[in-house]
């Protein structure tokens, strides 16, 4: 009688994870291994026709390219950040409230409203980022419209919406540290640098692993920017391998192909956390 008391409890939130996670997830494998239909000419099956086509497709390397370097400027860039703002405003400040808001403030506003923010920004002249430089006589560039340039700008724009997120479950972490710590590492002359490369860190590291996991599933699912921002260009400098699934579902109407892609998306993700937990947690301390 316990076992079924047990199984109806989980019961809702099996009937959920199935039909929101495991059904769209069989789902879109089973789709990917179909061509793209029309009106006239239905879909059909083809097997793995459709992830030779996208091994010799140029734009999906392209983007597969831009997503790496995304992830490796967004991640250690927002994950340090992070912690150092965590540090300043876990000490006694004056103003330590507004301060915390202040950080936390860009994690609360809409991504559309972001992007809007950054895009006067970015603006080639009349930004204000431009308009800055301009003041020391220096001319003006188009941000968002050099290849160059544009991937550089996405990132500094994630991580200073991320960076607040992520400072939340450090001050949670930090603020249940014990007091003595500190005063122990002081009375034996360890210096700040040292307590926190010594005790702080590795305290801090399930913490850094939960981080760690949600920064890695931000880079790959950026949309709603480069939408406003970018539309991907230019020349796929901007273009991630999410944006890349959305274009080809709903702008090319290649959902088939588009499965494909989030296929490769999900493996990609599953083996990043996998290696995170597997590699991180050995240096993991839990109290």
């Amino acid at each position: 009688m316990r076992h079924v008391y047990g199984w109806l409890l989980l019961t809702p939130a099996a009937i959920l994870l199935i039909a929101f996670t495991h059904f769209p997830t069989l789902a879109t494998v089973y789709e990917s291994l179909f061509s793209k239909g029309s009106t006239i000419r239905p879909s059909r099956f083809t097997g793995f026709s459709n992830y030779e086509s996208m091994m010799e497709d140029p734009v999906f390397w392209k983007v597969l390219t831009n997503n790496f370097w995304f992830a490796v400027g967004t991640i250690p860039l927002s994950v340090g950040l992070a912690i150092a703002m965590a540090l300043l405003v876990n000490r006694t400040l004056p103003g330590r409230s507004l301060l915390r808001l202040a950080y936390f403030t860009p994690t609360i506003l809409p991504m559309i409203a972001v992007a809007n923010i950054w895009l006067f920004f970015y603006s080639p002249d009349i930004g204000l980022i431009d308009q800055i430089l301009g003041s020391f006589g220096i001319a003006g560039h188009n941000w968002l419209g050099d290849p160059d340039t544009v991937l550089p700008a996405i990132i500094l724009m994630t991580v200073w919406k991320e960076a607040g997120f992520f400072m939340i479950f450090y001050l949670a972490a930090l603020q249940h540290f014990p007091e003595e710590l500190e005063e122990a590492a002081t009375l034996e002359g360890a210096s700040r640098w040292y307590y926190f490369r010594r005790v702080v860190f590795p305290l801090l590291m399930p913490t850094t692993l939960f981080v760690l996991i949600n920064a890695v599933l931000n880079s790959f699912k950026l949309v709603d920017h480069l939408f406003v921002l970018t539309k991907g260009g230019p020349n796929n400098a901007s273009n991630l391998l999410l944006y890349y699934i959305y274009e080809n579902a709903f702008s090319y109407f290649d959902t088939n192909y588009a499965a494909t892609l989030t296929v490769v998306l999900l493996v990609i993700l599953a083996v990043l956390a996998l290696a995170q937990f597997f590699f991180l947690d050995r240096r993991i301390h839990y109290r």
